[in-house]
């Protein structure tokens, strides 16, 4: 009984590290239209045409997300903001935001 557990338990664990693998390929992607974005200023359309290709799609479901056109639209608002992934993944971007939006909100 134990072994059927284990095995569970295992397998749920290498389905967990493969779409955090999966997600690593997605900021990757990200990063690479940003840099796109900045040298040739076709990096929101770039990651569009990525998300909707066959392994762009193939990506995005292995790392958890629905490839539709409304995750389409968000990636290039990323991309389009300029702020590479890991400054936006950041703990001191997050609290720079909240606090501008205080702000504005004040």
């Amino acid at each position: 009984m134990f072994d059927t557990v284990d095995g569970t338990a295992f397998n749920h664990e290498q389905g967990n590290r493969s779409r955090k693998l999966f997600a690593a390929v997605v900021l990757a992607a990200l990063d690479d239209a940003i840099a796109d974005d900045k040298k040739y200023g076709n990096g929101p359309d770039q990651i569009a045409r990525w998300a909707r290709s066959r392994d762009g799609r193939e990506v995005l479901s292995c790392a958890g997300i629905d490839p539709n056109e409304r995750v389409v639209k968000g990636l290039m608002e990323f991309v389009g903001k300029g702020v590479r992934t890991s400054v936006a993944l950041s703990r001191e971007e997050s609290e720079r935001r909240h606090a501008a939006e205080a702000a504005e909100a004040a």
